[in-house]
């Protein structure tokens, strides 16, 4: 199992658990929507935490797997993971230390409330492997400004925890031994509270901010899929990274 799960006092923490790195496999993505799955029918239960263990969050997904043919059944399971995520019934903190890159960025990007240890960076380094972050160009600028955005996506360069709590990426940073323990708490909060309550809240907040369109995240990723995928920088780029040298771009 790659994902622990544990339920004490009305809050349930999942725990990537795919040492060193919890890199974003296809099987760990599908043991997490069917924990989202289960946990979203618990009338009991009033808020979820998103943890890793080890010194870092998420080095992204499985860049073997964005290869093809292996991208095409990734690609979707991975929008699915991220939808479970952000409609989630009820509120979704996301406890970070070390690095978040990539698709892990993303699945914290679809979270309510992100702590973050002193540790923390946050980067979308998709753009250096010569293919795009579809998720992130749909849920980044919900997040943080336009251009904040845009520099992020755009360059790959990684976000040091002050600076994401500046942008409003993150809403607190503590030590990193104490991530998990700040956001328990501020999920135990929760679970004093009334469980209808925090779902009518969680549904108008998504009416409100404008929830995606299931159209705008699977459009991002066709395009991922039939466009990007396509170019030979993409191979370029993925295969690069696995043989470990630097890729030599098209001219186009």
């Amino acid at each position: 199992m790659m994902i622990r799960e544990r339920i004490e006092g009305g809050v349930a923490t999942l725990t990537l658990d795919h040492p060193p790195l919890n890199v974003l496999t296809q099987a760990l993505l599908g043991e997490l929507r069917e924990a989202l799955r289960r946990l979203a029918k618990q009338s009991d239960l009033r808020a979820v935490v998103l943890a890793a263990a080890g010194r870092h969050f998420s080095a992204g997904a499985d860049v073997a797997e964005h290869l093809p043919p292996t991208f095409r059944t990734l690609i979707p399971e991975f929008v699915e993971t991220i939808e479970r995520v952000f409609t989630f019934p009820l509120p979704v903190f996301a406890a970070v230390r070390g690095r978040c890159l990539g698709g892990g960025f993303e699945l914290v990007q679809a979270a309510d409330v992100v702590v973050a240890g002193e540790s923390a960076s946050f980067g979308q380094p998709e753009i250096l492997l010569g293919v795009t972050a579809p998720i992130a160009c749909v849920l980044l600028p919900r997040r943080v400004a336009p251009g904040v955005a845009a520099e992020l996506l755009y360059t790959g360069d990684p976000l040091p925890a002050r600076r994401a709590l500046e942008t409003g990426l993150v809403q607190r940073v503590v030590a990193d031994a104490e991530v998990e323990t700040e956001a328990l708490a501020l999920a135990a909060r929760c679970a004093r509270l009334s469980g209808a309550a925090l779902r009518a809240t969680k549904r108008t907040l998504l009416a409100t901010m404008g929830e995606p369109r299931p159209d705008a995240l699977r459009g991002a990723a066709a395009l991922y899929m039939n466009e990007v995928m396509e170019t030979h920088d993409a191979q370029e780029g993925l295969n690069a990274f696995l043989e470990k040298r630097e890729p030599s771009w098209s001219h186009r």
